[in-house]
């Protein structure tokens, strides 16, 4: 009597398991689940495609939990049934698909993209946190998904952007502030693309030019910028300090309270590596963040950077404006303001104004 064929053996195994009671089920599961974590010493693609039409008929008849644990199984093989993988990653629940979705080596790009296509926000999420992304994925990723999964994507190192993939991001940067600051701060975003972004009003249209009624009272308080002579007056002597490390809290807070706003602006560029154009328009603007960054980029403390604000216009800084700014010091991250300070300075460099062009200058000069 011959025996059966390797095929025939399946599709009795096949039939066996469509019959077959749950709790046998499970077990059988089990134990194929074994096999292809114990055997070292056979061809791991075989293996894994021989049995792959037994797994996909038992994730048929295995409750939630078996499935959530074969597919956290299967996402640690470098080698798995490719079939039974694809639908575990396909699955609607997140809790069984998201362990393959973000660990498994053995889905290709072309599976992750038609996921991130159909598929739920944690889904997408799974993906955008993987260590390595191809650019198909994540332009899938942001086609289909939320801000939340593109700003997701956007944080990990271990994506790629293709051409296509910074402009439909640039295009979301238009209606979202959030991205438009995270890809602009985000390391190795290429410089026309930040220029791009810059060139937009996240969210709401361009201000229009203030009227003389419409200037805010911080406006109107605040002093006009030092001269370029003040300028060049003063540099000489903070290049000094800064050299023998003493342009420090101390001397910062001195110059804010003593009113030497060229010394003051100079230092502040010098510390943070903001061009004086930069310190220039945070100084009068109404919203105390873009100076309070400034002053965490120059790692000043927080008594300095209060001397700062409640000097810098002559008015008495009210209780919630001073509680913000102190809430903003103390949750900004150092390399944050930073960034954000080289985020301005592409901003000046960027500029057509003559503004700009001042503070391109002078931080080529510092």
């Amino acid at each position: 009597m011959m025996a059966n064929s390797p095929a025939d053996i399946l599709v009795e195994l096949a039939e066996a398991v469509a019959t077959c009671p749950l709790d046998r089920c499970t077990r059988i599961l089990s134990g194929i689940v074994q096999l292809l974590t114990g055997n070292r010493d056979r061809s791991q693609e075989l293996l894994a495609g021989v049995i792959d039409g037994v797994l996909l008929r038992l994730t048929d008849r295995v409750e939630i939990r078996e499935l959530i644990q074969l597919g956290t199984t299967l996402a640690e093989l470098k080698v798995a049934p490719p079939e039974t993988l694809r639908r575990l990653a396909l699955h609607d629940d997140p809790d069984v698909a998201c362990p393959v979705l973000l660990t498994s080596q053995a889905l290709s790009a072309a599976d992750l993209a038609a996921v991130a296509a159909s598929s739920s926000e944690r889904h997408q999420l799974a993906i955008g946190a993987r260590n390595c992304i191809e650019a198909a994925v994540s332009e899938a990723l942001i086609e289909s998904g939320t801000s939340a999964v593109c700003l997701a994507l956007i944080k990990n190192p271990g994506a790629k952007f293709s051409e296509a993939a910074y402009a439909a991001l640039i295009a979301r940067a238009d209606e979202d502030g959030e991205i438009a600051k995270a890809l602009a701060l985000r390391p190795g975003t290429p410089d026309q693309v930040v220029r791009k972004l810059l060139s937009v009003s996240p969210g709401k249209p361009p201000p229009a030019k203030p009227t003389a009624s419409a200037v805010s009272p911080a406006q109107a308080a605040a002093p006009k910028p030092p001269s370029p002579a003040a300028y060049a007056s003063a540099r000489p002597e903070i290049v000094a300090l800064n050299r023998v490390g003493k342009l420090n809290d101390s001397a910062v807070n001195r110059f804010a309270i003593r009113g030497e706003t060229a010394n003051l602006y100079t230092a502040l560029s010098v510390l943070s590596g903001a061009p004086i154009a930069i310190v220039e328009r945070v100084m009068i603007d109404d919203d105390c963040e873009g100076l309070v960054m400034a002053c965490r980029a120059s790692r000043l403390n927080w008594a300095t950077t209060l001397a700062i604000l409640s000097n810098r216009s002559g008015a008495r800084l009210s209780f919630a404006a001073r509680e913000r700014a102190q809430h903003i010091f103390e949750t900004q991250l150092l390399s944050t303001s930073q960034w954000t300070v080289r985020w301005g300075e592409i901003a000046a460099r960027a500029g057509t104004g003559d503004q700009g062009h001042r503070g391109a200058k002078m931080g080529a000069n510092r």
